[in-house]
């Protein structure tokens, strides 16, 4: 695992996300090694959580190359670089279901 991946599953845990998962996409994508995938309960919590993750990831001199998402979001999204992370209110995660998506792809063990 990563320097960064590490920082980021740290924040997100340490800051109430939920269900964290990471999938492993070194093998299958030129853009991204690692897509987290995290849940928080509430939209107020959905970007606490993305603010201190990317307060974080700038501290250590990670560049961050995108932020989507507005107030009204309930799926956010943080790109950087080599770790893509995706943050879902409650049962929004469910909806998309990204991890049934790419079921194929190698999880990392998170702890």
């Amino acid at each position: 695992m990563s320097d960064l991946l590490n920082l980021i599953v740290k924040t997100l845990d340490e800051h109430h996300a939920s269900r964290i998962e990471v999938l492993d996409f070194s093998v299958t994508s030129p853009l991204y090694d690692y897509s987290v995938i995290a849940s928080v309960s509430n939209q107020r919590l959905a970007h606490a959580v993305l603010m201190y993750v990317e307060e974080e990831v700038e501290k250590h001199g990670y560049p961050i190359r995108t932020v989507e998402g507005n107030d009204q979001s309930r799926w956010l999204l943080l790109d950087c670089y080599e770790v893509v992370v995706h943050i879902f209110v409650g049962e929004e995660r469910d909806v998309y279901q990204l991890e049934k998506l790419w079921n194929d792809l190698p999880r990392v063990e998170v702890k």
